[in-house]
């Protein structure tokens, strides 16, 4: 994120032309925005030739699940999983919310290391995403209780504004992540702090800052430190979950009077830039993006927002399915049909708030059924394995 001036005047160039375009204009946006670095370089996914694959295949790489367990032995069911290609990722938690627990997967360093290590020896031919949520402040998994380092939140961060002070914490969230045998961060957020009484990110300190040039300017720190240390990051949660005055976690998030179209804008700068590897949705409903489903299920919002307007054409990653603004509403099967055809290329079921061993098994399942009926294309799975596998090679390595 040095940049230098003709980057700084893209960007200025980029906010105008978007403000211009339909959001809410600002003074504060003709501040300085610094250009981040351009991301590091691996062996180019452009080099590498994506490998055949079964519909099976192709459909175990689309799912990422959570699952029980602070070893992940020969014979349990996520080992299985991985081996039979029904997952492409997994994410693990500190707590178990089904069981009101404080035992799931993490408990020491030494001991999610070990884990992980058994996860990724499982998977025989296609790399595993290996995820966690890492923000750092209330939001990390990998806790200093459990002799992992502390990282200030979001919001302080934010109100600090100071590439140091950010890029030391970013770097410090990248190594503990890599350090612990990750490979994925789902981070930075970069909803705005619309209303700072937001139950899921307000009132957590999720968010940089209510400027989205701020968001874009430690958001890109972030996910610059990151990127140093070969961790995938993935940016939430879009299209803005800052102004909500409900928690998706628990049930259905109407976002329609209080979202503008200036939450929007960190995404279309740092897409702009190249810079994210990977975009989360949110379940928030918007009658006014689409009146009849809420983002992740919404192709109006994934594909013409998101995909066409903004410009992404990397991967996208569902907000967990498990999740009461999608579960208590619509059927599992419903929700897959849905969020696919929205463009969403990886379902996230972090089988945390309800637990399903049998998730995977089930999911790949229906996906299938789907396809073969006819309600999902077979290309739209072409579509999400192509953009699965280019990550993993791009960080991961070819075969």
């Amino acid at each position: 994120m040095k940049g230098d001036l003709f980057f700084v005047f893209v960007l200025l160039c980029l906010v105008a032309v978007f403000l211009a375009a339909g959001c809410t204009g600002n003074s504060q946006y003709n501040e300085q925005i610094q250009a981040p670095d351009d991301p590091v370089t691996y062996e180019s996914a452009d080099e590498c030739i994506v490998p055949d694959a079964t519909l099976d295949e192709k459909i175990g790489q689309m799912i990422l699940v959570g699952f029980r367990g602070f070893t992940a032995d020969n014979d349990s069911q996520i080992a299985d999983d991985i081996r039979n290609g029904r997952v492409g990722g997994v994410i693990l938690f500190d707590r178990d919310v089904a069981l009101n627990s404080s035992e799931r997967n993490i408990k020491s360093p030494e001991q999610v290391f070990s884990l992980n290590g058994q996860l990724k020896g499982y998977a025989e031919n296609i790399p595993l995403f290996i995820s966690v949520d890492q923000e750092g402040g209330k939001i990390c998994r990998l806790k200093e209780s459990y002799g992992f380092p502390a990282v200030p939140s979001a919001e302080y961060l934010g109100s600090m504004d100071n590439e140091t002070v950010t890029r030391d914490a970013g770097s410090i969230l990248a190594d503990t992540v890599k350090d612990a045998g990750f490979n994925m961060n789902f981070a930075p957020v970069v909803d705005l702090m619309v209303n700072p009484d937001s139950p899921a990110i307000g009132k957590l300190n999720r968010s940089f800052s209510e400027d989205p040039v701020v968001v874009v300017r430690n958001a890109g720190w972030i996910i610059d430190e990151h990127q140093e240390a070969g961790i995938i990051t993935a940016i939430k949660h879009f299209p803005g979950h800052g102004s909500a005055m409900a928690d998706s976690h628990a049930g259905f998030t109407d976002v329609t009077d209080t979202w503008s179209e200036e939450e929007l804008i960190p995404y279309q700068i740092l897409i702009d830039e190249g810079i994210p590897d990977i975009v989360m949705t949110a379940h928030i409903y918007n009658r006014n993006l689409d009146p009849d489903y809420p983002a992740t299920l919404s192709e109006k919002t994934i594909t013409g927002v998101l995909r066409d307007r903004l410009g992404y054409d990397g991967v996208v990653i569902t907000d967990a399915m498990d999740m009461g603004a999608i579960s208590d509403n619509y059927g599992i099967k419903e929700a897959l049909n849905l969020s696919i055809n929205a463009g969403c290329d990886i379902i996230l079921f972090a089988n945390n708030i309800v637990y399903d061993e049998r998730i995977a098994e089930n999911a790949t399942g229906l996906i299938k059924e789907l396809v073969l009926d006819g309600e999902i294309p077979e290309e739209r799975i072409n579509e999400s394995y192509e953009r699965i596998i280019r990550l993993k090679m791009k960080y991961l390595g070819c075969e």
